[in-house]
């Protein structure tokens, strides 16, 4: 029987809003290409997430490799600040759905230490009985040991919980620990649908 829901964060629950972020500082087609492959696809997002880089060093290194137009944009998003916070529609209501249940409610996430300072934005989290992040604990998914370590943290079984994700691969992770697992296509209906349905 299925008691404790394990929630990822960012395309789960909520969205940074990079693209309304372009539109507000002027950032063209090219620069953003830029700054996706320089910053979001670059090995200081990931050691942030692990949380073996500092904000200050990371922003360094990054910005090193761009032009200083750009200077601004790569401290924003390596601290996660000036971009708009999105809740995924119905994600909220299904959460408080899901609490009056009778569900525990957890959060896996990998992200930075940043996370920290925007927690409070994100609604959905006040109802959460607790929280991982991958830079406090020095692993990320999909290390099947990040999901072995949070339900001995939260004091939860592995058999008695489901994983919520939009990567196949984190929750293929949380299948080899013992959980269910559901890939989140932005379809909170099609969640509701498999909560519903027995987790099958």
């Amino acid at each position: 029987m299925i008691r404790n829901l394990l929630f990822d964060l960012v395309g789960v629950l909520m969205r940074f809003d990079t693209e309304g972020y372009y539109r507000a500082h002027g950032i063209g087609p090219g620069d953003a290409g830029l700054l996706r492959r320089e910053v979001f696809g670059s090995l200081e997002w990931a050691m942030q997430d692990r949380g073996t880089i500092s904000e200050a060093d990371a922003t360094a290194s990054i910005a090193s490799r761009v032009p200083a137009r750009l200077h601004g944009a790569v401290r924003d998003f390596v601290r996660r600040e000036n971009r708009a916070i999105l809740p995924v529609p119905g994600m909220e209501a299904l959460t408080g759905e899901l609490k009056e249940r009778g569900f525990g409610l957890y959060l896996l996430s990998n992200i930075s230490a940043a996370f920290h300072r925007f927690q409070a934005d994100v609604p959905a989290l006040r109802r959460f009985d607790g929280i991982m992040i991958s830079a406090d604990v020095g692993l990320v998914k999909p290390d099947p040991e990040i999901f072995r370590l949070a339900c001995r943290r939260f004091g939860i079984d592995p058999v008695e919980t489901a994983f919520i994700d939009d990567a196949p691969a984190n929750a293929e992770a949380a299948l080899h620990v013992g959980m269910k697992a559901f890939v989140f296509k932005d379809d909170v209906d099609a969640l509701r649908a498999w909560l519903d349905g027995g987790l099958s």
